[in-house]
């Protein structure tokens, strides 16, 4: 099983030489890859606003600073750009990266942050579906020409063209979005509480994008299941909800790794540990849980 780790978003003010540190830390522990969440702003939910840094520009100076690991983002909201924008910062990111670069991409769902920054928020899966069109199609090397509803290209190509493709990866659990993604992608990814935080949840919404794989014209096993997985080392941190639908995982070291050993039993190949709290201690806190899965 692949281990990676979501960086910061709003659990609090992070400076960069807290990310670059994380990043590093996350390197030395033998993560596989880091995650930047895609947002602009959190508001009406009660609390202060809160929005994290810009997460294209977050992510490409952790590409130049990092070596092994692989970025991408945790994911990248389809409608923040036009989508011949997103294929252009992918390949430069894949480029600065040396190939590290995973391009996850979703419909997006928090509507206050689309209002407040001007952008549209009706029909955003038949956006999606126009975006992720030109995205894919750009990225795999072609000449796109598409007159859609909602965006269009009049014979984009990028130049320079990428080393090669970089992933493709699909957030999101929807009919719609998966028919037409899984066609072409290399990954899905689902958060923790999509499938209750439990090995016995994830199999059960795991099968579901197995089915939907085989009606899409893939062999299932063409598309890495990745899932999300809440991590709790300190319960008084407070930075992430507990809810009685998601459990956290927590525990010793052992606890932890046992119950990631289980969700790879359960159809997962990869686990992106959602951790509270987030910080440079605790990535290397959990170094011996990376250790104890690699034996």
């Amino acid at each position: 099983m692949r281990i990676g780790i979501q960086l910061p978003e709003v659990e609090r003010r992070f400076p960069w030489v807290e990310y670059l540190a994380m990043a590093r830390a996350a390197e030395a522990a033998g993560f596989d890859s880091i995650w930047i969440g895609d947002h602009l702003l959190y508001r009406g939910d009660g609390r202060a606003e809160r929005g994290p840094w810009e997460a294209w520009t977050l992510m490409s100076a952790l590409a130049a600073a990092t070596e092994r690991v692989d970025i991408g983002p945790l994911v990248a909201c389809a409608g923040f750009h036009p989508p011949g924008l997103v294929a252009k910062m992918a390949a430069t990111i894949a480029e600065i990266s040396g190939g590290r670069f995973v391009l996850a991409l979703g419909a997006g769902w928090n509507e206050p942050e689309f209002r407040a920054f001007g952008l549209p928020f009706d029909h955003r899966v038949s956006r999606f579906e126009e975006a992720f069109t030109i995205i894919r199609r750009l990225l795999g090397g072609e000449r796109v020409t598409l007159r859609g509803r909602y965006w269009q290209a009049d014979d984009a190509v990028l130049v320079p063209a990428p080393a090669r493709r970089p992933r493709l990866m699909v957030g999101s659990n929807g009919p719609r979005m998966l028919a037409m993604t899984l066609p072409h992608v290399d990954a899905w990814n689902t958060w923790y509480e999509d499938y209750g935080n439990s090995p016995e949840g994830f199999a059960r919404l795991n099968d579901r994008v197995t089915d939907a794989a085989r009606e899409a014209g893939r062999e299932p096993g063409e598309i890495l299941r990745s899932a999300c997985v809440l991590v709790v080392l300190d319960r008084s941190a407070g930075e992430r909800p507990i809810t009685p639908n998601a459990p956290p995982v927590e525990g010793s070291p052992e606890r932890i790794a046992a119950t990631l050993r289980e969700l790879a039993d359960a159809g997962a190949d990869e686990a992106i540990l959602v951790v509270s709290p987030i910080a440079e201690r605790s990535i290397r806190e959990l170094a011996g849980v990376v250790a104890m899965l690699r034996r």
